[in-house]
């Protein structure tokens, strides 16, 4: 006799608790922080995404333990993009038509130009076209996420490696950066909690690190941010297409390689959301119920990303390129705000 379904292979069933096993530890590191910064943003009235990333960064070395390294990057990826997805139960067709034109046309604008300025600054620094479009790309667009899917259809030249694991590393560390100052920017200007949603969402590279800072003004600003920054995933589709058109000569394929999709799972499952919150028919209770579980997901996504921050890895990568991409993050920051202050926003 044997307990097992006759419809759950037994190499399956194996399968999903030797995953389990080897996501635990990193799961449980992540949940732990996350747990103590709710806990500390309750008693200390402080925003809960800058408690998780605080802790996150002090606990750093264990992203570098095996044991967690799994757990950690499923974390900062997987439920991170299911906390994404789960905020479409927020938003509504009504709030994204009430961004109006402006600001999608000032977010599709900041994209071109933020590319456009990266290949220009790259060229002017010797570090090729190539890095130029990658590094604007990223910051332009959605930070790693952006580097890794550009990075597929450009040349693979000796340095496209490194310049891609560089481009990754120093993204992520400007993204948590901007995730801590754009706020207090905001707030310093007396930019009002739309057009902060909008600066935010426009500005910072991750989507991670956009909901963070977003949340941590306010829900409306939070829920804005997402709506712009979600519209700048979506145009890592005709970014993407564009960039293996220009580089086609030269790219060349990778023979059985995997290329990252241009359209991501977690932006058409944030759309499906929205689509269903939109129609009026889900019960409050259940809309709760998701919004609380994409909050658990997005500040424990926000942990493990902390874990895996180390400000020391941009001394290793030499100066230019750093330079460089401070350079795009900064041009992007200050033509979102004057594009804000010529559409009247804030």
């Amino acid at each position: 006799m044997t307990d097992t379904p006759p419809n759950a292979p037994p190499g399956a069933l194996a399968q999903g608790l030797h995953d389990a096993r080897r996501l635990a530890p990193g799961l449980i590191i992540a949940g732990l922080v996350a747990l103590s910064a709710s806990w500390l943003s309750e008693h200390y009235h402080a925003p809960v995404m800058l408690f998780a990333l605080l802790l996150g960064i002090a606990v750093n070395f264990l992203s570098q333990d095996p044991r967690c390294r799994p757990g950690i990057e499923f974390a900062s990826k997987t439920v991170l993009r299911l906390g994404v997805a789960l905020l479409g139960m927020r938003i509504t067709f009504g709030q994204v038509e009430s961004l109006g034109v402006g600001p999608l046309l000032l977010t599709a604008a900041a994209v071109a130009l933020t590319i456009l300025f990266g290949w220009l600054l790259a060229r002017y620094t010797r570090l090729g076209e190539a890095f130029g479009v990658l590094t604007g790309g990223a910051v332009a667009i959605c930070g790693a996420s952006a580097a890794l899917a550009i990075a597929a259809v450009l040349p693979k030249s000796p340095t496209h490696e490194r310049d891609t694991v560089m481009t990754v590393v120093a993204v992520t560390t400007l993204s948590t950066i901007a995730m801590v100052l754009y706020p207090l920017v905001a707030h310093a200007i007396g930019l009002d909690a739309h057009a902060s949603g909008i600066f935010l969402g426009a500005t910072i590279h991750d989507v991670a690190q956009v909901v963070g800072a977003g949340y941590s003004v306010s829900t409306e600003a939070g829920d804005t941010a997402t709506i712009v920054k979600l519209f700048r995933v979506a145009l890592l589709l005709p970014v993407v297409l564009l960039v293996s058109l220009r580089f086609r000569a030269s790219a060349g394929m990778d023979a059985g390689g995997v290329r990252p999709p241009l359209l991501p799972m977690f932006l058409v499952a944030f759309a499906v959301l929205v689509a269903v919150n939109s129609s009026g028919y889900v019960p409050t209770a259940v809309a709760a119920a998701v919004q609380a579980a994409s909050g658990w997901c997005l500040v424990t996504a926000i942990a493990a990303l902390g874990t895996k921050t180390s400000l020391g890895d941009l001394a290793k990568v030499g100066w230019k390129p750093i330079a460089v991409m401070v350079g795009e993050t900064l041009f992007v920051g200050l033509l979102v705000l004057a594009g804000l202050a010529l559409l009247g926003i804030g």
